[in-house]
């Protein structure tokens, strides 16, 4: 059953299922709670209880905030945190995975660790060399470009083809799902708003995190030209001993949707390490 938060004048949607230590879990751009429809049922039956939330300007949640940065989702996920009780473990992706580092560190006191799925935690220099070098990277890159700058559902289409390098049993759905969505008025703006937005705010926060941090990046994302890389960089800029990369083969920008049991593995002893602290 969808729950609403209010949030000044705004809304954010979520919805809980399962009985347990708290996991929220956060989406990327352009898509919402219904990307984590593997890992959540999965995470409640393995003793948690799962908050699944579509963050500002997508799913359900409403539209004409005054922002979409990551510092922006992150106060939502914490307010969600602290109206269902934390401490809490934030799995978050892309976008996400930014806006849970700097939750984790602006309110200690609630976020417990943090799940960063293929995230954009960091300031992202102009990759000329990658460009050249990964076609994968350079489709990537061509595709993101033309939705942010002129909205093209068709691009952001080409985009999710290549960041999902095999695609779930129900992707027909789920693709004819995010078009539904992303047509309503106003849904694809705030996509483009998100995307237009500097993750250099998550990368500073990054040295304040005080709690364990889990990186998994898939090696087909076409995000970056070389993921592995990235996720080394962010477990650089946290403190020494608090972040764990995994880099899965084959996978793309979506590991939770893509490969959710290779997500749940890895996130499983994660959370009895960091929830049990709590």
């Amino acid at each position: 059953m969808t729950e609403l938060l209010s949030i000044g004048d705004n809304t954010i949607a979520y919805d809980v299922i399962g009985q347990g230590p708290l996991v929220v879990l956060a989406h990327g751009i352009g898509d919402s709670r219904h990307s984590y429809r593997f890992l959540a049922p999965a995470l409640a039956d393995a003793g948690y209880r799962v908050a699944s939330m579509d963050i500002r300007g997508c799913g359900d949640s409403s539209l004409g905030w005054d922002g979409y940065s990551r510092t922006d989702i992150a106060g939502d996920m914490i307010a969600l945190v602290r109206r269902l009780g934390g401490p809490a473990v934030i799995v978050g992706q892309s976008i996400s995975g930014g806006a849970a580092t700097i939750a984790a560190a602006t309110a200690p006191d609630v976020i417990t660790g943090v799940i960063e799925l293929a995230p954009f935690t960091r300031q992202q220099p102009m990759d000329l060399g990658g460009l050249l070098r990964s076609k994968r990277f350079r489709s990537g890159y061509t595709q993101l470009g033309l939705t942010m700058f002129m909205g093209s559902m068709n691009a952001w289409k080409k985009y999710l083809d290549l960041a999902y390098p095999t695609k779930p049993a129900d992707w027909d759905e789920e693709l004819a799902r995010i078009e539904t969505t992303l047509s309503e008025p106003g849904r694809m703006k705030a996509l483009q708003a998100m995307c237009q937005t500097n993750p250099g705010d998550a990368g500073e926060q990054l040295r304040n995190v005080a709690c364990p941090v889990l990186v998994i990046e898939g090696a087909a994302d076409p995000d970056w030209a070389d993921p592995r890389a990235e996720g080394e960089k962010i477990l650089a800029d946290l403190r020494t001993g608090l972040g764990e990369l995994v880099v899965l083969d084959g996978v793309g920008h979506y590991p939770h949707a893509q490969a959710p049991d290779q997500v749940l593995a890895l996130a499983r002893p994660f959370l009895a390490r960091t929830l049990a602290r709590a």
